[in-house]
């Protein structure tokens, strides 16, 4: 029977890797708060991660021809979107404050939950490789 690392570690680096993209935008948006003219983005964490998982309805890429390239499967990233403003500002700047704090908090914890999950996986795939 053979061994997949990817089918063993799951979905937890895809997951990673959305989530430091969803980083990364937050952090912009906090930054850019008073940057006349600034529309916040943001990614759909839950669609993302539903695609990249299988999931989420989208097809497979398949290839037709030898000639055609692979498909990329080492990195993820999902489409980015703007955030609809609540109250945008007179300025045309669209970045509520306060929510990308809260959003920027709960995607930290949810980064150190995948990465408490995944060094999980990986200390249990050791220790049945070692016998222990």
């Amino acid at each position: 029977m053979p061994f997949s690392i990817d089918q063993a570690l799951g979905s937890f680096p895809q997951a990673l890797q959305l989530e430091a993209q969803r980083a990364e935008l937050l952090a912009s948006n906090i930054a850019n708060a008073d940057t006349p003219g600034y529309k916040a983005r943001d990614i759909d964490f839950k669609a993302a991660l539903a695609s990249v998982s299988g999931h989420g309805g989208n097809l497979a890429l398949v290839r037709t021809s030898p000639q055609h390239m692979e498909p990329a499967s080492g990195s993820v990233s999902a489409p980015v979107l703007y955030q609809v403003p609540l109250q945008p500002s007179l300025d045309g700047n669209t970045v509520n404050l306060q929510y990308n704090q809260a959003a920027f908090g709960e995607n930290a914890l949810r980064y150190q939950a995948t990465l408490a999950f995944l060094t999980g996986r990986i200390t249990g795939l050791k220790n049945a490789i070692m016998g222990t």
